[in-house]
């Protein structure tokens, strides 16, 4: 009887807000045909590694794989390899996700990981189990596009797979995760939101970007009868009321997105995306009737920066009147546009700074519904980006507010410092002096008491109001510095923060 290779599937805690893991309900469907498999969802189970050790207790696993974004997951990630490891020493741990195929090298350096899959894991990680189960040779192993390894002591990287279209057939086993209650959210789009990634992939370049390294511009969008399959059953199954899509670029082709705008127009579940400005603004007025029929309630759009240069200098392929354009747009058509933007900049830091300041108040002016994102601008390494993209173009070093060369991490475990999981969240960087970023959380500050977030559900609307015109005078006369009666009022009412909290 032929052996059917069974893997344990590890989501690392990263939020107190569970979300489906649909990386790892991908994965398990693509494994599940040869095999079967296992999830523990460290944002569910928050003693992540007693649960882990559960779980391996109970049957025989073939292999530990681990899906890590960054950040604050790396952390658990470590923990739960260094458990397997110590507990059983044979098991094969792969780290699969945006951390390994960023990091490749630095991932396996860590004496805990065997194993780093790039890029789209479902074909590698399916291809790599099996090949384990039969004894894992070296000539095996070299045929698994994506796959980084250890031969001899010496790294190895398979060249890249090539990128999937996707499977129209795939169907992903919720059952897997348990009640889906636990997984479905009271936002300010619904009672039950639920999140599902239709499409994957951003056929845009911009090297700041972690899906254009991973993905090198590929991207896939779903045929229409799986998203109506798959939209059908959160609603009529699972008792949806309403949707985030995680696509990184939803609005993509006006052509293919019409079809699918038609379904989620006859569902009629209110829902949240990334968008483009340039997209959105080139959609003729058919299409966006049929985005107000679909309910499209909030827009996530980078906008990244005022300044034309550094748009073009990150190949944004935006442009900063593009930004205010959509903003006027998405107030006719009822949409809240929710901009990002990269304050600090390792280049004229604090003048772009203060740039940005001036240009979220030209925002606020022309539509004040829309809600504003902040992040420092922590630029990837050159290594870490798509082997298209690196050694292109020549980048200023980055220097440190020392004027010395930023040197990143070369183990995880580095990886877990506060200031590189900060850089990692786009919530610090090496090059920042303390004046301004001071100048920015009080910028900040200010700005998110003078216009509070419509995502913030549990703050009651008094408070809002109350907040809103304490910080009114600040924000009318740019008066960010030290806002101490902000900051007091924040301890009891404590305003949601959508960059950290999400929708």
């Amino acid at each position: 009887m032929t052996h059917r290779p069974n893997t344990l599937l590890v989501n690392p805690t990263v939020t107190t807000n569970p979300r489906f893991p649909l990386a790892l309900l991908n994965l398990a469907a693509a494994l599940d045909r040869f095999g079967d498999s296992h999830i523990v969802d460290g944002n569910i189970d928050r003693d992540l590694v007693s649960a882990t050790l559960a779980a391996a207790e109970k049957q025989h696993y073939d292999a530990l794989g681990i899906g890590i974004m960054g950040g604050p997951q790396v952390a658990p990630a470590i923990a739960v390899s260094k458990a397997i490891r110590e507990r059983y020493p044979s098991m094969p741990i792969i780290w699969g996700g945006y951390f390994p195929t960023l990091y490749t090298d630095t991932t396996l350096a860590a004496p805990y990981v065997d194993y780093a899959v790039r890029g789209q894991g479902e074909e590698s990680l399916v291809e790599l189990v099996s090949a384990l189960g039969r004894g894992g040779g070296n000539e095996a192993l070299a045929r698994i596009g994506g796959l980084s390894w250890r031969r001899d002591g010496e790294i190895v990287h398979n060249p890249n797979r090539h990128f999937e279209r996707g499977d129209s057939a795939l169907v992903l086993p919720y059952e897997k995760v348990g009640d889906p209650d636990k997984y479905l959210a009271s936002t300010f789009l619904g009672r039950r939101t639920a999140v599902h990634q239709a499409s994957i992939g951003c056929r845009f370049r911009c090297t700041f970007c972690g899906v254009a390294a991973m993905f090198g511009g590929a991207t896939s969008l779903p045929p229409v009868e799986r998203l109506e399959r798959e939209l059908s059953y959160l609603k009529y199954e699972l008792g949806a009321d309403s949707i985030l899509f995680y696509d990184h670029n939803f609005f993509d082709r006006e052509q293919d997105m019409i079809p699918m705008l038609k379904i989620m127009a006859r569902l009629e579940m209110p829902w949240w995306c990334f968008a483009r400005a340039d997209a959105l603004l080139n959609l003729s007025e058919s299409t966006w009737e049929l985005v107000r029929k679909s309910k499209l309630r909030m827009a996530y759009i980078g906008a990244e920066s005022p300044s034309g240069a550094m748009l073009k200098e990150i190949r944004k392929g935006t442009r900063p009147d593009q930004t205010l354009a959509v903003a006027a747009l998405c107030q006719r058509h009822g949409v809240i546009p929710e901009f990002s933007f990269m304050l600090a900049p390792p280049v004229n830091t604090e003048a772009e700074t203060e740039l940005t300041f001036e240009f979220i108040r030209e925002l606020k002016r022309i539509n004040p519904a829309s809600e504003i994102i902040t992040y420092i601008y922590t630029p990837l390494p050159e290594g870490s980006k798509h082997e298209k993209d690196r050694g292109k173009r020549e980048s200023m070093p980055l220097l440190d507010v020392n004027g010395e060369p930023v040197v990143f991490p070369s183990t995880p475990d580095e990886w877990t410092e506060r200031r590189w999981v900060d850089y990692a969240c786009h919530a610090d960087a090496p090059w920042l002096t303390d004046k301004l970023r001071r100048r920015i959380y009080d910028f900040v500050t200010v700005l998110r008491c003078r216009f509070p977030t419509v995502q913030d559900q549990r703050a009651p609307h008094w408070a809002k109001r109350g907040m809103s015109a304490m910080a009114s005078w600040r924000y009318r006369h740019r008066r960010y510095n030290h806002p101490w009666e902000l900051n007091i009022a924040n301890r009891f009412v404590q305003l949601r923060k959508p960059q950290i909290t999400g929708a």
